[in-house]
């Protein structure tokens, strides 16, 4: 039987997700606001979808159910866009969905309602659904936003316009050394936080903070989005053709002043909290502009996604969570991975076009906050509410 709290938790993002699809009109639920997510309704029945897949189809072989919406919410021959316009009005899809949810939570919540399988020791599959259902839930977030920046009031004056700020970072060192990296007895755990592993690490110091809304507003005035000698090939043809010279979320009023476009409306900047919505090549940039300034900060690069498991894991980073950070690195599966639930459907396949992602945004919901867990992203995305931190030689190699 899985845990009274795990089932808990899951009806719990169940009525979340029902709770914002009938807090805005229906017609909203039903329409793409971005090129590279989906509609409400979409991501709401691609969740029931998952939950017939793993729990009907592949435990009990029962493959009525998930084969009728296969075509609408898995991988096939129907684009997103088709899939998105031949779904049921909201309220049916909520009807259906409500349902489904009902009997599956039966079923968990019942030993005899389940054959005896190895996804069900420890309550693994019910963390695998629940934690997809968390992902869901913050994209459908990242769909409100998008709808704000296309509502958004044209007359909107800033009371508090941003300031910028000279960069500047408290830092800490971490030694070289051999350290573990990786879940190790957590069930929650994704196949690509597993297995644990015992990785070799160059001294380095990280910043203790991301860089902020008023630092990253000092890149910009600097010209940063127009010293293409700060940019690399990609990034400075992506730039050209984005046309976009702020973060996403980002807009100026009538007098200049730089705000917020945020989920319930226009806010303001405030200047310590971390820059959200840019791309890596807008990481890169800004990484290489405080390089090239020189000082304490010269040799700045954006952190491995090993440096920064690692700060957190042992304290010395605590300010996490209001953006997604970018990593260095490419994602990548570790050695000996094993893909859970099924390597057919493994949550990532290892696709060498995407970035790590590290933390978490203000939109994540706690079951997904830990030192282990990995995101992704592909280096042009900056609508996932994600921002950097950069890390630098360690202070033998700076002086010398």
């Amino acid at each position: 039987m899985t845990s009274t709290t795990l089932l808990g938790q899951l009806d719990d993002l169940h009525a979340m997700q029902i709770d914002l699809l009938t807090s805005i009109p229906a017609e909203d639920c039903a329409r793409r606001f971005h090129p590279q997510l989906a509609s409400l309704n979409w991501y709401f029945g691609r969740g029931v979808y998952l939950e017939l897949l793993w729990l009907r189809e592949h435990l009990e072989n029962d493959h009525d159910l998930s084969m009728r919406v296969e075509p609408l919410f898995a991988s096939n021959e129907l684009s997103l866009d088709q899939q998105c316009n031949q779904l049921p009005p909201v309220e049916h899809l909520i009807n259906w969905a409500s349902e489904i949810h009902s009997e599956h939570l039966r079923r968990l919540a019942t030993p005899s309602a389940l054959p005896d399988h190895p996804w069900l020791q420890h309550d693994r599959l019910a963390w695998y659904l629940l934690q997809e259902q968390a992902k869901l839930y913050e994209a459908m977030l990242t769909v409100l936003n998008q709808r704000s920046l296309q509502a958004q009031d044209q007359n909107y004056l800033c009371r508090e316009a941003l300031e910028p700020a000279a960069p500047h970072w408290e830092t800490r060192e971490i030694s070289q050394g051999h350290y573990r990296i990786g879940a190790r007895n957590d069930p929650r755990a994704y196949d690509n936080e597993l297995p644990p592993q015992a990785v070799e690490l160059s001294s380095f110091r990280i910043a203790l903070t991301p860089v902020s809304n008023a630092q990253y507003l000092s890149f910009m005035q600097a010209a940063g989005y127009s010293t293409k000698s700060l940019w690399s090939d990609e990034g400075w043809q992506w730039l050209n053709l984005n046309g976009q010279q702020h973060p996403e979320y980002w807009r100026q009023d009538q007098t200049g002043g730089w705000y917020e476009v945020a989920i319930n409306g226009n806010a303001h900047l405030p200047p310590d909290d971390p820059v959200s919505g840019i791309s890596l090549y807008e990481a890169q940039a800004f990484c290489n502009w405080i390089d090239r300034a020189g000082g304490e900060f010269s040799g700045a690069v954006i952190q491995h996604e090993y440096q920064w498991e690692l700060a957190v894991r042992t304290g010395v980073v605590s300010q996490t969570g209001r953006a997604w950070e970018w990593c260095s690195n490419g994602f990548h599966h570790y050695p000996s991975f094993q893909p859970f639930p099924d390597a057919i459907d493994s949550p990532h396949n290892g696709n060498e076009n995407h970035y790590s992602l590290r933390g978490a945004s203000l939109h994540t919901q706690p079951i997904l906050r830990r030192a282990s867990f990995r995101h992704w992203a592909l280096p042009s995305d900056h609508h996932q509410f994600t921002g950097v931190r950069l890390v630098f030689p360690a202070r033998h190699q700076w002086s010398s």
